[in-house]
């Protein structure tokens, strides 16, 4: 069982998208299977065997381009991952290039970008 106060602990460690591999380390220890993130104000939700832990709203709205900006978002992941970006850059770049909400699955070790539509946008592995 984890607690949405530990969750917020380690990602109070996350200064960028370099930092992330780190931050899945993290949660898997603390047993997170599954987690998604809303684009639109910033809460997630943390899926585990035995626990399901919603956070708090972390920024104000965001309005989702409803027309996806497959190369703008590329970029802005890019950049993020390299660490030149901080999070809420990242998720406000996210939500102009039209990305809803992203999962991670911490099993399969992968990050999942979606639409609106609920659409793939772009998977990555998650290099832990």
């Amino acid at each position: 069982m984890f607690t949405l106060t530990q969750i917020q602990d380690s990602h109070a460690r996350v200064k960028s998208g370099a930092d992330f591999p780190q931050y899945i380390r993290d949660l898997i220890e603390l047993g997170v299977q599954k987690y998604t993130v809303y684009v639109v104000d910033g809460h997630s939700e943390y899926i585990g065997t035995d626990t399901h832990v919603v956070s708090d709203t972390e920024y104000s709205v965001l309005e989702i381009n409803p027309r996806v900006d497959l190369e703008k978002f590329k970029h802005s992941l890019k950049i993020h991952q390299q660490g030149k970006t901080d999070y809420f850059t990242f998720c406000k770049d996210a939500a102009e290039a039209g990305i809803c909400r992203w999962t991670v699955d911490t099993f399969a070790k992968t990050c999942t970008y979606y639409d609106e539509l609920s659409n793939l946008i772009i998977e990555e592995n998650i290099p832990i």
